[in-house]
């Protein structure tokens, strides 16, 4: 970025709780979907969409690198150690023990098992594995890393305004990415579902971009103060969240459950991910007055929220048979804090073993030479 990105690098622990929140809404849609709650439900409907939590990863993800970025060639190399260290290890440790422990995932081909640890497995038909279906957004999280620096060299000459104003374009023209003839007749025989590919979510990255631009233009100019107000009243905010993902939970919006979208129902879905995104992450970006996110709790929730992340599946399929409980035969109050606290424990291990030792490349180096030695 231009000068004025140290500025930007400000800590923000409220979006760090915000983070956790997320992993455990993530959590939550995959406990009722396997414990059969009814999606035709209203609470069904919007459990059904707590899925859109992953797009405030993907724009908590955006915001915090787009901001602390310098698009310069010295810095590339930075910051692309940085991502390998801190997404790599953690996710290869949890694949392994996946392969390993997981009866799902018992006899995985070579190819399934070398383009999951590659962050490719979405780009082969049937490419995933059990216990590891969830980990198609590292997928799409890996190329934005890759694309970020090159629009970032793209756009180092542009300022804030007509950055925002590319961004709300290219967002503009994701959602065409479901039409193009090729990603609308996907799935099929020997072609993977393209739907899920990045560009069919840039508009949830566009969301962590904009904000981030408009911080800096509040900086240099004071002109977004008078917008930013209006996303003071977090409440409120948390509402229209929970309508739009109740909206986006009836069937007149589109399939429910595990049913492929046309390109129009994607298109839909994709917008209200955004508009629900957008309400929950902006209030929270642009301001600081205190709320339940600077908890104790929230913010060590968000602090291992990747962790959490990788390990809630493999956890949640370990649950419901300890308790004797067959997939979509309910037992949702029990399975979901069970799962919790289980994905919280291995969550907080995979942290302190994994990610905090391999935080950096120099950590890592020492934590190897500590193993190896």
């Amino acid at each position: 970025m231009p000068a004025g990105s140290q500025h930007r690098r400000g800590f923000k622990p409220q979006l760090e709780g915000l983070r956790g929140v997320s992993a455990v809404a993530i959590m939550t849609t995959h406990v009722a979907f396997q414990t059969g709650i009814d999606p035709h439900s209203h609470i069904g409907a919007i459990l059904g969409r707590f899925d859109y939590f992953l797009a405030v990863f993907f724009a908590f993800s955006a915001y915090l690198l787009w901001r602390g970025m310098d698009f310069h060639r010295g810095m590339l190399v930075t910051y692309f150690h940085r991502r390998f260290w801190r997404v790599v290890p953690a996710y290869w440790v949890y694949v392994v023990v996946a392969l390993a422990l997981v009866p799902e995932a018992f006899g995985a081909s070579w190819v399934s098992v070398l383009s999951t640890l590659s962050f490719t497995q979405i780009y082969l038909p049937e490419g995933f594995l059990g216990g590891m279906t969830h980990l198609w957004s590292l997928c799409v999280e890996v190329v934005f890393y890759l694309v970020m620096p090159l629009l970032g060299w793209a756009l180092r000459n542009v300022g804030p305004a007509k950055r925002i104003m590319v961004f709300c374009g290219l967002a503009l023209l994701s959602l065409g990415w479901a039409f193009l003839p090729v990603v609308a007749d996907s799935p099929r025989e020997h072609v993977p579902n393209m739907q899920i590919f990045f560009p069919g979510f840039f508009c949830w990255y566009a969301v962590g971009l904009i904000a981030a631009e408009a911080e800096e233009l509040r900086r240099r100019r004071g002109v977004m103060d008078k917008p930013m107000k209006v996303f003071q009243y977090r409440w409120a905010w948390w509402l229209v969240a929970f309508f739009v993902m109740w909206l986006a939970g009836q069937e007149f919006f589109g399939p429910v459950g595990l049913e492929h979208p046309s390109a129009g129902e994607f298109a839909l879905r994709v917008i209200a991910g955004t508009v629900m995104c957008a309400c929950v992450f902006l209030p929270y970006a642009f301001h600081s007055a205190p709320s339940f996110l600077d908890w104790r709790i929230i913010s060590y929730l968000g602090r291992i929220s990747y962790s959490f992340f990788l390990w809630h599946l493999a956890v949640l399929g370990a649950v419901l048979p300890l308790l004797g409980i067959r997939p979509f035969t309910g037992g949702f109050l029990v399975v979901l804090p069970l799962t919790f606290i289980g994905s919280f424990t291995v969550g907080s291990c995979g942290y302190v073993l994994v990610e905090w030792p391999f935080r950096s490349a120099r950590a890592a180096k020492l934590t190897l030479l500590r193993i190896f030695r």
